[in-house]
Parts: structure tokens; sequence; C-alpha cells
């Protein structure tokens, strides 16, 4: 059996470009030149599309190899084939802000599954407009910023939003029931970094006490949808859904109970196949390698 490489030398690459014939051989040559070590690799082929989809999550037993020279080294092979890429270590967190007003189940999950390692992710703030979940993050020694929103602040706040992520250098930006429309400035910004969570009723039940008109409607199904933020508010790329079947016998109150535990999971699926490069944004639709 070869020895395997150290901790710390994994790298996951992703790739899309127009489908043509050789781009699987392509990349494990790659591989094979820099003692590459193939540990998982998904593939799409979008034939509607003539677009090729690529994860590899690999190791390198050469010592002398880091992200730098690989990214150095694939360049020619990914102007050859008219390919857009990432390559990151793959062992590295992603820098996450959690945002926050005042439905805290999301927040509680992630901060729970953050600590237990379900979630390769660092939480260096929460943000929120309401003081509500400032003993929460306390609890889990999470800096909190309290930054109050209203119609005259608006721009004031979403300032400070911007310094913190850029201070902080943030990857991922996660509303975690975050009650504030996002202007398009930050929205565009944000793309491809920013996730938001909402309930699966809309266009349906808009508003305040969704799951009180949908219990006054009679749904049979509950459920939830993460997707990217764009200026187009909650018509984002979709991550993940999820649907529960419930029935007559619940009320409303145990509708948002089911709802919330489903907002939660999808949440925690969303930015976990995000930090691990398993989301690739295609148009208004999304590859998703889980």
């Amino acid at each position: 059996m070869s020895p395997r490489s150290q901790p710390g030398r994994e790298y996951v690459l992703t790739l899309s470009c127009p489908n043509s014939a050789g781009l699987v051989h392509a990349v494990s040559g790659f591989l094979v030149r820099n003692s590459g070590n193939i540990l998982e690799s998904r593939q799409f082929d979008d034939r509607l599309h003539g677009r090729f989809f690529m994860r590899v999550h690999f190791d390198v037993s050469d010592p002398d190899t880091n992200a730098e020279t690989l990214r150095y080294r694939f360049g020619p092979v990914a102007d050859a084939h008219r390919i857009a890429w990432t390559l990151s270590e793959a062992s590295t967190p992603t820098r996450t802000l959690i945002m926050v007003s005042r439905f805290g189940h999301c927040l509680n999950d992630l901060l729970f599954r953050r600590r237990t390692g379900a979630l390769n992710i660092e939480i260096p703030a929460i943000v929120s407009n309401h003081r509500d979940f400032e003993s929460l993050a306390e609890t889990y020694g999470v800096p909190f910023h309290h930054i109050p929103v209203t119609r005259d602040t608006r721009a004031e706040a979403e300032a400070r939003l911007l310094e913190l992520v850029r201070e902080l250098d943030i990857d991922l930006v996660v509303l975690a029931r975050y009650m504030q429309v996002l202007s398009d400035d930050v929205c565009k910004r944000f793309e491809g970094r920013a996730i938001n969570i909402h309930h699966s009723f809309l266009p349906s039940f808009k508003g305040a006490r969704p799951y009180e008109q949908a219990h006054a409607r009679g749904v049979k199904l509950v459920g939830a949808t993460a997707h990217y933020v764009t200026p187009d508010l909650d018509e984002g790329q979709i991550i993940e859904q999820d649907v529960v079947r419930v029935d007559h016998s619940l009320g409303p109150r145990d509708l948002v109970t089911v709802g919330w535990d489903v907002e939660a999971q999808v949440l925690a699926h969303a930015v976990k196949w995000h930090s691990e490069s398993r989301v690739m944004v295609d148009g208004n639709r999304t590859v998703v390698f889980r």
C-alpha cells in the first residue's frame, strides 16, 4: 500500500468548462504529474447546455508541492480547455459571518455543528439587528455585533457590515433568519458567497406569520429553501430544499416547530456543501456534488 500524505496536504479542485473530449484525462494527467492521489471525484456532463462540471478531492505526497504551486501548474491546463476553476486546501475552514434577527433556531444549530466538528467553518462574528442572541454568542465564545437597522440608518448599518466582512476576511455570509432586506449593492458584493434560508411557502404566504397563514389554508407540506443571495429577493440559485408532510392534527405552533427543524437542517446542508466546495453556480441553477 502506498504511503498516505501528511495531514493538511489535501486539496479540492473544482472546474467548469465547455464539454470536449479529453477533459478527465487532462485533469488526471495533471494530478499524476504532481504526485496527486484522488480521494473523491465527481463529475457532471450537462448535455443540454454542453457544459462539463467536476470536483476532485485529492492529496499530494510531494512535501515541496503546495496550493500556490498547484495553481501555477494547472494554469496551462485550464487555458487549453477554457476552464473556470478554483483550487483550495481541503482542511482550511471557511470563515463565516452569521446574521440573525429574532428567530435563533438556525443560528443555534450552526453554532452547535461547528463546535462538534460537523461543519468545517470558523465563525469570527455574529451580526444582528437585535440583542436577543447576544448571550448565546457569548456561550460559544463568538463576538456579537449589534447593528440596529431602521429606515434612516440602513446605509450606515450596511457600511458597518461591509467593514466587518473586510476586517475579518470573511469568506461566507449566512443569513440565518435575518429579517432585513439587503440592498442590491450589498447583494452584488456578496455574489456567490452569501446564503439565505426561508420557508418554502413562498410565493403563496408572504409577509408576517406565514405558518399561521399556511395552517389556515390546510397545507400538507412544510419545507425550506436555502439559496444564494441575489438582488432579486428570495430568487437566488437554490442549493438545497426539503419538505416534511403534515396534516390537520397540527396547530399553527406545531407547524412552526416542524418548519424550524427543516430550516435548520436545510441551511446546515447548504453551508456544509458550500464550505467543502461542492456547490457550483451555473447561471440560475447550481450543480451540487453532495
